[in-house]
């Protein structure tokens, strides 16, 4: 028999057990079970457990790869605060996703309404994203500032 559930339904409740492996799993998503289990002074079987219950309760999304950040020192980087005009944030937050060049798009509060980081691989390409974004509909002010170097 074939049960589906509603994830958004059930919020998962933490233990100190799930937040270590959560701390874990974000230093090292390909971690295997074994060196879990031996950090977290549990069995194999704990951790595969709770990694399961983890995963189907929505809990934990999945598994990814940690990329240094001068991996791709050839890229422009940027980002860019935008302004948007009255109540139509939810329209540019769906113009904006179709934006390959924006890697992360967030909300805030304050001056801003959103932030996004820009990765493109020329200036040119870089111009093109600010003047197409800067055209949106509801798109009031940006300002930009290009990421130099991570320190």
């Amino acid at each position: 028999m074939h049960r589906t559930e509603d994830r958004s339904a059930t919020k998962h409740v933490y233990d100190d057990l799930d937040r270590m492996l959560i701390s874990a799993l974000r230093r090292d998503g390909r971690a295997p079970v074994s060196r879990l289990a031996k950090a977290l002074g549990v069995t194999r079987a704990t951790v595969q457990n709770r990694i399961d219950r983890l995963l189907e309760s929505g809990a934990l999304l999945g598994f990814t790869a940690r990329v240094r950040e001068d991996y791709e020192d050839d890229q422009v980087r940027a980002v860019m605060m935008i302004e948007v005009a009255g109540r139509s944030t939810t329209q540019v937050i769906r113009s904006l996703r179709g934006f390959p060049e924006l890697a992360r798009l967030h909300t805030t509060n304050g001056k801003w309404d959103l932030v996004a980081e820009i990765r493109v691989a020329r200036l040119q390409d870089f111009d093109r994203v600010l003047r197409d974004v800067r055209l949106i509909d509801g798109v009031l002010n940006s300002e930009t500032s290009l990421l130099l170097s991570s320190v």
